[in-house]
């Protein structure tokens, strides 16, 4: 008796005929019985070392070469586009088979954060008015995405009984709204000529990408060099983003040094130690701190006036932050206690149309995140954020979207200089019933415990006595901080 939790019998659940997927007349060998989880599957073959191609060849072994799609073959993008436009040739034609495939169809994604968010964005620009759910499978370094909604972190198998394990849990997933938000940047026109955004790599898709809008875009204003981006998870800038955009420099040079998540995580490590992310924040430059060369704007609900954001003088990190996952899976905004702060700080909730804005101020502080409750220092919540960089202030930073960073020039005799992110809309996100991502529609009740220890600058000395001495202070045994205590 055939095994209905695997084999033949239970992947017919997730296959899909040939002729809803490729434009082509239907087969009579084809079955009439919808699938109860239809399935397209993209994957990036190029990510987590050789996991991504054995992933390949494994879906394609359990479903049909059809619904599985290699994103360095066939961008997601054209890929969905000629789906739907077939979908809704059958749909006008009479085909009720294909309007319910549309109604179940779910997407998995393989590959590293900027592959999900890739992916996100494509569905979010088809504007459908029931947009596929997806779910994430982490093939990345940080997998921030895949860890918020309960896909796990690490590097997952590869052989058919873990493709199998993760079909069984997409097919149970439950269904949420996340957020996307839009990244504008505008300066004048340089005298010495364009300063765009230097990226570490080429990057392999564009809809997620930094870049300079064209000449006849609406958002193109005369006079001035317009750049835009989206994001999924966070955008960061300062001295976190400074140590990706190492890593990613390095891993271009040498690819082959690459090949494994803990390497990747321990090089990371190391990146930070050089670049003095790890020195006392005395003896930093104070040139790094984000209150010397910008201003921060922040409109806390839709429809607020703007004000202008206390920022700590010793803040060398900013993050923006709309997933409870950064880094690897940290939360640093944590759960604060609604008696401590009076109701100004609420969860995190990925569906609220507010980013929750994060500060830090060395690496020592973003350790306290290790700790039971350790979060960075609380900034705001907010709907719309704005960077108004100072004259002359400094000549480049470092700015970082989920997970993909970038060097950005300024012109030194730009006062106009700004960055402004704002809500863009919302796409459907597969989700596990334990993962971390809230709902503002379904929140969770909070409990007085849940707030811990401040990690407000004031209370830092004391949290990092305590904090190092506790068992989960791990760093990677190759890596020697010594020289920097």
């Amino acid at each position: 008796m055939a095994n209905s939790s695997s084999g033949p019998d239970f992947l017919k659940s997730f296959k899909i005929p040939k002729y809803v997927v490729v434009a082509e007349p239907k087969s009579d060998e084809e079955s009439s019985e919808v699938p109860e989880c239809p399935v397209l599957v993209f994957i990036n073959s190029k990510s987590g070392g050789q996991l991504g191609g054995h992933l390949l060849v494994t879906y394609r072994q359990l479903l049909n070469d059809w619904q599985v799609f290699d994103v360095g073959e066939e961008a997601p993008d054209k890929v969905l586009r000629r789906i739907y436009v077939n979908l809704e040739t059958l749909k006008r034609n009479g085909d009720g088979f294909a309007t319910k495939i549309q109604e179940k169809l779910r997407l998995i994604v393989a590959g590293g954060d900027g592959t999900a968010g890739w992916l996100l964005g494509v569905v979010s620009d088809l504007k459908l008015a029931h947009s596929p759910p997806i779910a994430t499978v982490p093939l990345g370094t940080g997998n921030n995405l895949p860890f918020a909604f309960g896909w796990g972190k690490k590097n997952p198998g590869t052989d058919c009984h873990a493709a199998e394990s993760f079909l069984r849990q997409v097919k149970g997933a439950k269904e949420m709204k996340i957020d996307s938000w839009h990244l504008l940047m505008r300066m004048k026109i340089p005298k010495g000529g364009p300063l765009d955004p230097i990226a570490p790599l080429e990057l392999p898709h564009s809809l997620h990408a930094f870049g300079r809008v064209s000449h006849t875009n609406e958002l193109n204003k005369d006079g001035f060099h317009t750049f835009r981006g989206g994001f999924w998870n966070y955008f960061s800038m300062g001295m976190d983003a400074e140590v990706s955009y190492a890593f990613h420099s390095e891993r271009k040079l040498n690819p082959e040094k690459f090949k494994n998540q803990f390497v990747n995580q321990s090089t990371y490590a190391k990146l930070g130690c050089s670049q003095g992310w790890f020195s006392p924040s005395l003896s930093q430059n104070s040139d790094r701190n984000i209150a010397q060369f910008a201003k921060v704007m922040i409109m806390r609900k839709h429809g607020d006036q703007w004000e202008e954001l206390h920022l700590p003088h010793s803040i060398k990190s900013i993050v923006c932050l709309n997933l409870p996952s950064f880094s690897g899976g940290f939360n640093p905004w944590g759960t604060p206690c609604r008696r401590k702060y009076n109701g100004i700080f609420t969860p995190p909730f990925v569906d609220d149309g507010r980013l929750e804005v994060v500060g830090f101020t060395s690496a020592w502080h973003g350790l306290v995140l290790l700790a039971p409750h350790g979060h960075g220092t609380r900034l705001a919540q907010a709907h719309r954020i704005q960077f108004q960089f100072y004259k002359g202030a400094i000549d480049h930073t470092y700015m970082r979207i989920d997970g993909e960073p970038w060097k950005q020039p300024f012109p030194s005799d730009d006062d106009t200089v700004m960055v402004e992110i704002s809500h863009l809309g919302q796409v459907n996100i597969l989700a596990t019933n334990d993962c971390r991502s809230k709902s503002m529609h379904h929140p969770t009740p909070t409990t007085q415990d849940e707030e811990g220890v401040d990690s407000d600058e004031e209370n830092l000395e004391a949290e990092f006595r305590k904090f190092g001495a506790a068992d989960t202070f791990k760093l990677p045994e190759e890596i020697d901080i010594s020289h920097l205590s």
